[in-house]
């Protein structure tokens, strides 16, 4: 219970929240850079990021002079994007959503597709019958394996869960995560479907993705 207790502290502080929150696309950020998402100053960011890295809730690399922090690993995202959604179910405001339209739409959850996006994608999936979802986790059927190789999406081996339910926090219903839903990501992003955007995690859907998703997912993205 100590070690919950300590994360449950390092996540209380404000300006770590912050710090977690905008490394949730999966990017590696500057001390600088998060010195300004933190709201607080460089000093202040430093024993920040010194106690979330000796958590084990960022890495950090040098690259010359810099420094750069992500997050420790998709468990950590997963963590994450589940206490948003607790967080967003417990508050007494109206459950209509107040947040950016963009970042509802289609958003980066670490290494996979959130918000209505990915809800719609993982709801594609399983009607499809290329996966089959549990509260628990989830597995790819052969069909789904199928499609993934076609679709040019197959999972990278790895330690990793394959595929499971995430909870979206603005769609309270589940997207997919685990290897599968990194797969996705990365190529919708490589055929052009997507377009990051620039400091935050929303993603802008192309002409091209529109099509795409139609043809092949059955989506219609006009939210």
């Amino acid at each position: 219970m100590s070690d919950v207790s300590r994360i449950a502290a390092l996540l209380g502080d404000p300006a770590r929240a912050n710090i977690l929150t905008a490394l949730m696309d999966g990017r590696a950020l500057t001390a600088k850079e998060l010195a300004f998402a933190a709201h607080v100053s460089p000093q202040t960011t430093s024993g920040h990021l010194a106690k979330l890295t000796d958590a084990q809730l960022l890495s950090v690399e040098r690259q010359g002079r810099h420094r750069y922090y992500r997050l420790f690993s998709p468990l950590v995202g997963q963590m994450l994007e589940s206490v948003m959604a607790l967080a967003a179910s417990a508050s007494p405001a109206p459950r209509t959503w107040r947040g950016p339209e963009g970042l509802r739409t289609a958003r980066t959850c670490y290494d996979h597709l959130a918000g209505r996006l990915g809800v719609a994608l993982a709801d594609s999936l399983t009607e499809a019958g290329h996966i089959v979802l549990s509260p628990d986790g989830g597995e790819t059927t052969a069909s789904g394996d199928a499609f993934l190789a076609e679709f040019g999406a197959h999972p990278a081996d790895g330690r990793r869960v394959l595929c499971r339910p995430c909870l979206d926090w603005s769609e309270r219903r589940p997207h997919l995560a685990g290897r599968v839903g990194a797969a996705l990501c990365h190529r919708c992003l490589d055929l052009g479907w997507l377009q990051r955007q620039r400091d935050t995690r929303a993603v802008a859907i192309t002409p091209a993705g529109k099509r795409g998703f139609a043809e092949v997912f059955g989506i219609s993205c006009n939210w």
